[in-house]
């Protein structure tokens, strides 16, 4: 499992690196245009980057905007309230919040949640749903759901080649694998096995040509 951590100051990304590389790899950088190549170039668990980079106030905004683009979960790490932080990526929210100063036991606890969603969503792809089974019901022409489990732990997602429907909103951000075929969200296409993160609020324009089946395990905390 893989992490981007974007911050400018040297010693804090070192600190951090070194405090992240403990349950992850980590690619940490520091300036936009390396976070920008990072983005496209790899696939991440966790996106985690300063809101202010070079003493701009909102060059985090652009790395969030970026991550999503590529379903890549975002934490921004800011010394800023929250308020300010709302309107610096307004209408963007993140997926987590670090606030400076923090503790190790909160940038610890806030990558292990990200990498423990990864977890659970691969260990709930070992049991896929018949395709007989009750409780799937209809999305959308081509495209059928089904949420066995009484706490909602885990959705599944069928879809027949030539589905085209949106999305609908999560109330949460999901962990998601696609499993079988591929899939075109918002005209990015992914291909079987992919590990993906629709963000809350979410809502890609998704189609198929194969067909797709994937199972998406919700973000809990």
């Amino acid at each position: 499992m893989k992490v981007l951590l974007v911050e400018d100051d040297v010693s804090l990304r070192e600190g951090m690196g070194e405090l992240v590389s403990e349950l992850a790899d980590v690619q940490a950088v520091g300036t936009i245009p390396e976070a920008m190549s990072a983005l496209e170039a790899g696939r991440f668990e966790l996106v985690m980057t300063d809101l202010r980079i070079a003493g701009k106030h909102d060059d985090g905004r652009g790395i969030l905007e970026a991550a999503r683009r590529r379903l890549f979960p975002v934490a921004i790490v800011s010394a800023s309230g929250p308020d300010e932080v709302d309107q610096a990526l307004h209408p963007f929210q993140p997926d987590a919040l670090l606030m400076k100063p923090f503790q190790v036991d909160d940038i610890m606890g806030l990558v292990e949640r990200f990498l423990d969603l990864k977890r659970q969503v691969l260990a709930a792809s070992e049991a896929p749903l018949a395709v007989d089974a009750p409780d799937w019901t209809d999305l959308a022409p081509g495209a059928r759901s089904a949420t066995p489990d009484p706490d909602g732990s885990r959705t599944w997602v069928r879809l027949t080649s030539g589905a085209d429907f949106r999305w609908l909103r999560p109330s949460c951000g999901h962990g998601v694998l696609l499993l079988e075929g591929e899939l075109e969200l918002d005209g990015e296409r992914y291909a079987a096995p992919s590990y993906l993160f629709l963000a809350h609020g979410a809502a890609p324009q998704t189609r198929t040509r194969t067909g797709a089946l994937a199972v998406c395990v919700p973000l809990r905390g």
